[in-house]
C-alpha cells in the first residue's frame, strides 16, 4: 500500500506540472499535436497555480488531492502524504506515521516522472493521437491519447481530456505499465496565485512530534 501511494503521488506531480511547463513538438497528427499546443500555451503564460482534483484508482472509490505550483517548486498532497519541493530539498510527510523522509532533489533520479524534466519528457518521451470528441454535460472535450516511448518509463500511456472551449485540462486517465489505472478529474484550478517560496518547504514546527528520516 505505500508503495502505492508514493507511485501514485509521483504520477500526479508528472501530469499536474504538465500543466505549467509543457511543450509539444509534432509527434503525432495535426489535430492531436493542435489540441496539445493550444493546451501548453494556455498553461505557460501562467506562473503559479493551485489544482483540487479527484483521482480514482480503477475498483476503489473517488480520492481527494491538492496541488501548489509555483515554477519548479511543488506541494502536493494526496494519498496521506505531502510532498513538499522548494526545488533543492523534497520532503515527504506520511500522515499515518507521523515522519517525514528528506533527501535532496535529484532531477536525473526520476525521470519522466521529475516535474522539473516534464519539458524534456513530454517532448520527448510520447507520441501523440486523437482519440474522439465527446459530451460531458454542457461541454465538448478532445480526447488524446498519449503513448510513451520511454522504455524505462512506469508509464505506457495518459489519455488527456481537454475542454473546446477554452482549451483547459478537464481531466487525464494514466495507464502504468504494472496494469494500475487512475483517472484524474480537475475539481478547482486557481491561476496566478500568490504564494511565498516558504509554503513549498518543510517545517518541522508544524507538525509536533514528527519523525525526520534524513535520507541526504
Amino acid at each position: 500500500m505505500k508503495n502505492w501511494k508514493i507511485s501514485a503521488c509521483w504520477l500526479a506531480i508528472m501530469v499536474i506540472s504538465l500543466l505549467g511547463t509543457a511543450d509539444v513538438q509534432a509527434q503525432g497528427d495535426k489535430k492531436s499535436t493542435a489540441i496539445l499546443e493550444a493546451m501548453s500555451n494556455k498553461y505557460q503564460k501562467i506562473k503559479s497555480f493551485k489544482a483540487v482534483f479527484s483521482y480514482i484508482p480503477e475498483g476503489q472509490k473517488p480520492l481527494k488531492g491538492e496541488a501548489t505550483v509555483k515554477g519548479t517548486k511543488f506541494r502536493l498532497k494526496m494519498a496521506g502524504q505531502e510532498i513538499f519541493n522548494d526545488g533543492k530539498l523534497m520532503a515527504t510527510y506520511i500522515k499515518e506515521t507521523n515522519e517525514v523522509n528528506l533527501q535532496d532533489f535529484d532531477p536525473t533520479a526520476t525521470g519522466d516522472l521529475d516535474p522539473t524534466k516534464i519539458y524534456t519528457a513530454y517532448k520527448k518521451g510520447f507520441k501523440y493521437a486523437y482519440l474522439k470528441e465527446k459530451k460531458e454535460g454542457n461541454k465538448t472535450l478532445d480526447v488524446v491519447e498519449l503513448t510513451s516511448t520511454n522504455k524505462t518509463s512506469q508509464v505506457n500511456k495518459v489519455q488527456i481530456e481537454v475542454n473546446k472551449a477554452d482549451n483547459a485540462i478537464s481531466s487525464w486517465k494514466i495507464f502504468q505499465k504494472n496494469g494500475q489505472v487512475v483517472t484524474y478529474k480537475v475539481e478547482q484550478f486557481l491561476p496566478d496565485v500568490n504564494v511565498a517560496d516558504s509554503f513549498f518547504a518543510f517545517n518541522s514546527k508544524m507538525y509536533p512530534g514528527v519523525e525526520v528520516v534524513d535520507l541526504r
